[in-house]
């Protein structure tokens, strides 16, 4: 210890030189530590910006999904409010006439978005998936209103004056039948009498018949005889 004091006493005027370069080594060190830290919290927040932006397009892509989903759902509810109604399948022809071009159309996108649409619906966070997907969509939907306004435009419009009256007919009868206050056995007679009454004028769509039965009695007594009584159990 005394020979640094010596050491210290001899050479005291080093402390002139010696001095700012410490400080000079003292003050790098703080800039260097300053400089640490703030690169420190802008690769913190880059890092947590590039998670919020991954977060925000995932959403956005979750959400892009979930629309073109309800936009396909509410197109094919639409549809079968003709398909499954036969009183307005019977005021709307156009709509389940498959020898009208915009009928074929639209039955033709309908087709295509279906066969698009993943069974698994997180397929679709594929984006050339959910692009194609979604163009099916918006090519059906405009098909429908297409097809749609064509209908309600024309409704009965082609058929003869004959004709248009045997249609009046067979939607009240139709109304009958679908009526859950009225018996059994009347229900199927304007069931037959609606049908034949089609005849030679117009189908009805396979599904809207499909209802219709089960709702009046299932199989509307197809082993019946020919005085419509219903089969035996």
């Amino acid at each position: 210890m005394d020979g640094f004091w010596d050491f210290a006493g001899s050479y005291w005027w080093l402390i002139f030189f010696l001095g700012p370069l410490a400080g000079g080594v003292v003050q790098s060190i703080e800039k260097w530590d300053r400089r640490r830290r703030r690169d420190k919290l802008e690769m913190y927040r880059l890092k947590h910006a590039g998670d919020q932006a991954a977060k925000a397009d995932d959403e956005a892509l979750t959400s892009e999904i979930e629309r073109t989903v309800a936009a396909h759902d509410e197109t094919q509810r639409r549809w079968l409010a003709y398909e499954l109604d036969a009183v307005k399948s019977l005021e709307y022809p156009l709509m389940s006439d498959m020898r009208e071009q915009v009928t074929v159309d639209f039955h033709r996108a309908r087709r295509a978005a279906e066969d698009l649409r993943p069974d698994d619906l997180e397929e679709l966070r594929d984006r050339r998936r959910l692009e194609a997907y979604r163009d099916a969509v918006r090519e059906m939907q405009v098909r429908f209103d297409v097809a749609e306004r064509e209908a309600r435009r024309r409704r009965a419009s082609d058929f003869s004056p004959a004709e248009r009256q045997a249609l009046d007919r067979a939607k009240k009868l139709l109304a009958l039948a679908d009526d859950e206050g009225s018996s059994q056995p009347e229900r199927q007679s304007a069931y037959r009498r609606a049908l034949k009454e089609l005849e030679g004028i117009v189908a009805l769509p396979d599904a809207a018949t499909d209802a219709l039965e089960q709702r009046i009695a299932g199989f509307l007594g197809r082993a019946a005889g020919d005085d419509g009584a219903p089969p035996s159990a």
